[in-house]
Parts: structure tokens; C-alpha cells; sequence
């Protein structure tokens, strides 16, 4: 006699339930499916000890027919398709005809549904696979599903399951989800009787991310919008002040289907790049539209994974449209956190930076050691990048600053110049006549005069490598498709001009993100980075700025630090750059495993104009790199290269390119506790105003944070 036979179909379904139920989450999640595919707008959830007790769906939806209620618990029995074309036009969030019947296989369950509005409705009882009861019996319009003792005759499996607070947090997080993906739909969740979730079902998702995350983390987000032929993206995304430990506030929807998805979530991330520390990640809820056969949901029974046909395509959309609409807000974070009541109308302050609460990294910049050497005020001093002297023929036009020489005697530490402020509040400032910088001015200030301190932004633009070069879709891929942000003319030729931009257009890829996101060559415009009016220094650590709209605390190492950031990363994207020959080679010895390892990468170091040869054994040589390395620091920043170039699996030139500016850059800026001259600290906010993006360092650190007039009156009781 054979050994191969069928299974009994009572067995058969208890495995097959293994791979869509696997704890009662996926319950969950597959009863709101159908109540959302009913066109249910209310559903009301109720579970008992994390769902092992009970879990109840109850739903307003168009019910099922009498008729079809029993024909819903037969294995692949649905209503969703009817030939396999279906397949490729799937719209609905279900369509296995897997859920039913393998929730009944493991449970307790109890159905009543109606589909019509005359009272009359039906209701079946299923246990352990087997129908009990199936009868006519009254109920409202919509569904009530109930299933009890999940579990109860597959012990194997009940025994593997968690804490009740363990069921309970995976059941809320399927709901916060399915929440945000359908803001429309009136949800209510509750445990145990007390009530966990509340959404209003107005179709504003605002409203539910203040449900789910909370009010002051819904006043902190930024709406996103964009679309292209293909794709529309919606939702909303965080600023970088509210990020979180973990990449669970990242919510990414599918026509209407809550995914998982790592290269979605590798876009976001690179969107954020450099705005957020390293272990911190985005509260960002993703609303993607396209067309159903641009995407596969038939993956697997719990239907969580997808395929995208275009995948690069809508990897690159995403990433772009969310690094628009961050590059259009003023990322500067705030220093209090309140709730101001003015007059009979109360008014809530966004949520702002609170001191007590932030990380550590975020409070303290990178200690170093006190260099004697940097004592000194003169700035050549500093460990900054050499840049060759240049004259102001050499300028862009738009770069030549007039320097106003009238002094703001509301300062009180440097009588500063007057600045112009903010455009919108520009008619409120008297405007100041023009000035020239005399000659005195300039000898007032070692850091004007230092070539080394120069910024990118004075200098001739610089054409950097053609992104395909640097592999497309690199996550440093903002500063390869850059695009035009040249500033509007104020019209005044006696009010100050302000710090421009640099010019870090690619003629290859400069309306690149505009036409990917809105069809045009235009790109919309970019806010300023703040005029603020510098006023002193605290502790040789932060410079103390202000305008009308408030004080500015900037954190000088991180702000040197970005500067820098940006300097290098062009100067390693320019292939012609000129490395200078060593008389004397730098010579570096690895590890016989790193040698071997090591020397079928030389050519990477040769992509960012450093020459390093093998010398023999296990020394390597370093032949010629580039003059503009930061001076003493040339070996160690060498060094640290060949590491991260060892450490790599795969070698990346964007991400060895962005490696390298990063560790140039920190070594090179200005550290705590150093003094700066008053024209030292105002270079430094200025180079700042050039900067592409100059709210956080390249570890993602906050550079300002701001005090708002209101917040410091209200500290100091001046209003109440």
C-alpha cells in the first residue's frame, strides 16, 4: 500500500490557517479588511485578554446575503474575482478567499449579517471548522464577526503565543494602520471595555495622525503631495525634530492597502538624509495612487508584501517628492514646547525642541580636547578646507555683499550691522543705505581675509560628475540633481542684499526633480535661510543671534561642520580635480586579510583623487591626494577611508564620495569651547545663508534652534 494520501480537509485548513492567521492581529486585520471592502463607514472593534478571549468586528458595510454566508467560509470562496484577469486588476483588500474559513478553523466563531434594511438577517456558528448553527435571525444592516478561544484546538500554536501586552501592541499597531490608510472611515478600538483608538471618519488624515501619534506630533508634520504619469503620492511627513527610535511611524499606503515595503522605506530615509541622527527615523504616513497593474498584492496570504513593476521609477518619486517638501519649509526647530492662550481664542505653538527631553547628542556638541592652538582668533588657524585666494573680479554677480556699516545699538555684545530681515516683515524695517566695506572693515576681521575660510558659495560654480556616474538613486543623489534656486530680486538697491545660494546646477539634471513630481521645468521656490543680526557668543560653543521674530541659538561646530560638508562633498564630485604628488609617500600598513582585500580596491580612491599603490606585503603607499584635505589630518582621513572601504560589502561611489566629505568635514570645522571674533562668527552665519541645507549638520544634528518673542515673554510673565 502507497504511503502518500490526501489529507483530511479538517487538517488540511488547520495548516492552511497557519498562513494567514498567525496571531490575532492577522484576525484583525483580515475582519476590518472585509468591513473596509463592504464600504463599511463605521467599524468598531472590540477584543478581550489581546484577542485570545474574543475579538469582535462590527461594521455599518453592505452585509452578506443570506445566501452566501455559509458559501463565504468554503476554502477560496470570494466575491472579488471571476477569471484570472482579475488578478491584474485587483482594487479590493481582499481576494484569497483564504481568511474566513481559515479563522474558523482555529476559533470559535459567531456571524451575523445583514445585507438588506428591513431587519432580516442570518447567523452562523462555526467551531473548529464544523457549521453548528446556521439560522435566520434579526439584525441591522452590515456585519457583526465575532471569534472566540482563538486557538483553542491547536495548542502548538496558543502555546507560542505572547503576553497579553504583546498581542495587544501588534492588534494596535494593525489598527493605527488601517486607520491611517482610511481616514474616512469611522474606527473605534477597544480592549478590556476601555476605549484605545477613536477616529472621526471626516476623510482628514490629520486628524487621525493626532489620534494615533498624538496633537503635538499632528502640529509637527508637513503635508506631501506629488505626481507624475504614473504615480500620485500623499500624506504627510514629519519634521526632522519629531523623529523617532524606531521605523514604526513610517506608514506606507497602497490604493488603499497598508504595505511593507524596504525599498519605500530606504526612499524615505534617503529623503531625510543628513536631517536626522543616526538611529532616528521619520514619522512619515505614505498615500501612493497608481494604477492596479503597476503593482502585485498576490505575494503572499497575508497580502502585507508587494511588487512594483516600475520599482526604481517610484523609488526615485518618492524619494523626491519628499525632499521637495522639506527644502521648502524652514527646518529650524523650536526651543519650548506650550500651549499660549491669547485673548478669548487660545492658539497652539507648534511643538517645539524641549531641552529636557532631547537626546543627548542633540544638547552637547562633539567634545574635543582644547587645542592651545585654537585659542587663537585668527581664523587661518582653524582646521579649515584651503581654498585659493581669489579677488572680487572673481565673483558671481550675485555674490558681491554690500556691507552696511550702521550699527544696531539693541545688540548687547557686538555692535552688529544692520541686517534686513525676513521678506514678509521687511516693510515693518527702516532700509538702510548701501555701504561699501572699506578697507578698515576688512582689517577688522582675520576671517575675511583668510582664503581658507572662503565659502563654496563665493567661489566659480562647480560642475560636478553626471548621476549616472554616481549611481542613480544614490541616497546622496540631492546634491547630484540639483537644481536651479536662483533668489528673487528685492527690489530695493538700499536695503542690504542678502547671502545667496550657491549655483549647483547641472545642466544635465537640473529641472529633473521639478518634471518628476509636477510635469514642469519650474521648481517652486525655496524660503531663505532666516536674516538674523549676530549679538554675542556663549561659552566659546554658541553663537546668539536675533530678529524681529525672536532669538536664534546656533551651534557653531555643527554649523562649520555643514559648511564644510557641502565644500567637500562638490570638491570630491569634481573628476578633473588636482591631487598634489608627495616627495615624501604616506605609507599605511594592514592586516594580511585587509591587504589582499584592499588591493582590488584601489581604484575607488582614485574615483576621489587619492593615489594609493601597493608598496609590498602588507604596506601601501599614499603617492598624491588632494591639496584641499584638511592640513595635519591628511593620513588619519586616508586611514579612516581604507576602513570604511574594507568595512563595505559593496563599494558605493556616492556613498564613499559622501563618507569621505563627512569625515573632511568634522575634522576641519571649528570645535567647542573655541572664542571666535565678532567677524569670525559673522562669516561663519553667513557661509551658513549659503548653504543648500542648513538646518543640521551631516550627522543630522540640529544647527539652530529658536526662541520666539512670544516664548521669552511668556517666560518672563510679560504676558499671561
Amino acid at each position: 500500500m502507497g504511503q502518500i494520501r490526501v489529507l483530511d480537509e479538517h487538517i488540511a485548513n488547520q495548516i492552511a490557517a497557519g498562513e494567514v492567521v498567525e496571531r490575532p492581529a492577522s484576525v484583525v486585520k483580515e475582519l476590518v479588511e472585509n468591513a473596509i471592502d463592504a464600504k463599511s463607514s463605521r467599524i468598531d472593534i472590540h477584543i478581550g485578554e489581546g484577542g485570545l478571549e474574543y475579538i469582535r468586528v462590527q461594521d455599518n458595510g453592505q452585509g452578506i446575503a443570506a445566501d452566501d454566508c455559509e458559501t463565504a467560509f468554503y476554502r477560496h470562496a470570494t466575491s472579488k474575482l471571476t477569471d484570472d484577469r482579475d488578478l491584474y486588476q485587483i482594487t479590493s483588500l481582499g481576494f484569497r478567499g483564504e481568511a474566513l474559513p481559515s479563522i474558523a478553523a482555529v476559533s470559535k466563531v459567531e456571524l451575523l449579517s445583514s445585507a438588506t434594511d428591513d431587519g432580516a438577517g442570518r447567523r452562523l456558528v462555526i467551531e473548529g471548522g464544523t457549521l453548528k448553527v446556521n439560522e435566520d435571525e434579526a439584525a441591522p444592516r452590515g456585519t457583526d464577526f465575532r471569534v472566540n478561544s482563538l486557538f483553542y484546538n491547536t495548542p502548538a500554536r496558543l502555546k507560542y503565543m505572547k503576553t497579553v501586552q504583546t498581542e495587544l501592541g501588534h492588534i494596535s499597531d494593525v489598527m493605527y494602520r488601517m486607520s491611517l490608510a482610511h481616514p474616512e472611515i469611522a474606527f473605534t478600538f477597544r480592549h478590556n471595555g476601555n476605549l484605545l483608538l477613536q477616529t472621526p471618519g471626516t476623510g482628514d488624515m490629520l486628524q487621525v495622525i493626532a489620534a494615533v501619534y498624538g496633537t503635538s506630533a499632528a502640529k509637527m508634520v508637513l503635508p506631501l503631495e506629488g505626481e507624475n504619469l504614473d504615480y500620485q503620492i500623499g500624506g504627510y511627513i514629519g519634521r526632522p525634530e519629531i523623529s523617532k527610535s524606531s521605523r514604526n511611524a513610517m506608514s506606507i499606503v497602497v490604493n488603499g492597502r497598508y504595505i511593507r515595503n524596504y525599498a519605500v522605506n530606504q526612499a524615505i530615509l534617503r529623503a531625510y538624509h543628513t536631517l536626522l541622527p543616526i538611529n532616528r527615523y521619520p514619522l512619515a504616513v505614505l498615500q501612493l495612487t497608481m494604477h492596479p497593474s503597476l503593482v502585485d498584492v498576490n505575494v503572499h496570504p497575508s497580502k502585507m508584501e508587494v511588487r512594483f513593476s516600475k520599482e526604481a521609477e517610484l523609488m526615485l518619486f518618492v524619494e523626491e517628492a519628499i525632499r521637495q517638501t522639506l527644502r521648502k519649509e524652514i527646518l529650524i526647530p523650536h526651543a519650548t514646547k506650550q500651549t499660549i492662550k491669547r485673548g478669548n481664542s487660545e492658539s497652539i505653538i507648534q511643538e517645539q525642541f524641549n531641552f529636557t527631553k532631547a537626546p543627548v547628542e542633540y544638547l552637547e556638541p562633539q567634545q574635543n580636547t582644547h587645542n592651545p592652538s585654537h585659542s587663537s582668533s585668527e581664523l587661518g588657524d582653524l582646521d579649515a578646507p584651503y581654498i585659493p585666494p581669489f579677488t572680487d573680479a572673481d565673483l558671481p554677480p550675485e555674490s558681491k555683499i554690500q556691507s552696511p556699516s550702521v550699527s544696531n545699538e539693541e545688540d548687547i555684545t557686538y555692535k552688529k550691522k544692520e541686517q534686513t530681515i525676513a521678506p514678509h516683515v521687511q516693510e515693518d524695517r527702516k532700509e538702510l543705505p548701501p555701504v561699501q566695506a572699506t578697507s578698515s572693515n576688512k582689517a577688522s576681521s582675520s576671517v575675511l581675509d583668510q582664503p581658507s575660510y572662503a565659502p563654496p558659495a563665493y567661489t566659480a560654480p562647480i560642475q560636478t560628475q553626471p548621476a549616472e556616474q554616481i549611481q542613480e538613486h544614490s541616497h546622496t543623489g540631492q546634491y547630484q540633481k540639483q537644481n536651479a534656486t536662483a533668489s528673487k530680486s528685492t527690489a530695493s538697491s538700499s536695503a542690504r542684499q542678502a547671502p545667496q545660494r550657491p549655483n549647483y546646477n547641472n545642466n544635465n539634471n537640473r529641472n529633473f526633480s521639478a518634471e518628476l513630481l509636477y510635469g514642469t521645468a519650474e521648481e517652486p521656490e525655496i524660503p531663505q535661510f532666516p536674516d538674523m543680526t549676530l549679538i554675542g557668543q556663549h561659552h566659546g560653543t554658541y553663537l546668539v543671534a536675533q530678529n524681529n521674530e525672536g532669538l536664534f541659538l546656533i551651534d557653531q561646530h555643527a554649523a562649520h561642520e555643514r559648511i564644510n560638508y557641502e565644500f567637500y562633498y562638490e570638491k570630491f564630485g569634481r573628476p578633473e580635480e588636482v591631487s598634489q604628488e608627495l616627495l615624501l609617500p604616506i605609507t599605511l600598513e594592514f592586516t594580511l586579510a585587509e591587504a589582499n582585500k584592499l588591493k582590488d580596491r584601489l581604484h575607488w580612491f582614485e574615483r576621489v583623487g587619492v593615489y594609493l599603490e601597493h608598496f609590498g606585503g602588507q604596506t601601501f603607499r599614499v603617492t598624491a591626494y588632494p591639496y584641499w584635505l584638511p592640513k595635519g589630518e591628511e593620513q588619519q582621513v586616508i586611514e579612516e577611508m581604507a576602513e570604511w572601504v574594507l568595512s563595505e560589502r559593496a563599494i558605493d561611489l556616492a556613498k564613499l564620495r559622501e563618507q569621505a566629505s563627512t569625515l573632511c568635514s568634522c575634522k576641519a570645522s571649528i570645535k567647542a569651547n573655541q572664542k571666535l571674533t565678532e567677524a569670525e562668527a559673522q562669516s561663519l552665519l553667513d557661509r551658513l545663508a549659503t548653504c543648500r541645507q542648513p538646518y543640521t549638520c551631516p550627522h543630522g544634528r540640529p544647527i539652530v534652534v529658536s526662541f520666539s518673542s512670544y516664548d521669552l515673554e511668556k517666560m518672563f510673565k510679560r504676558v499671561m
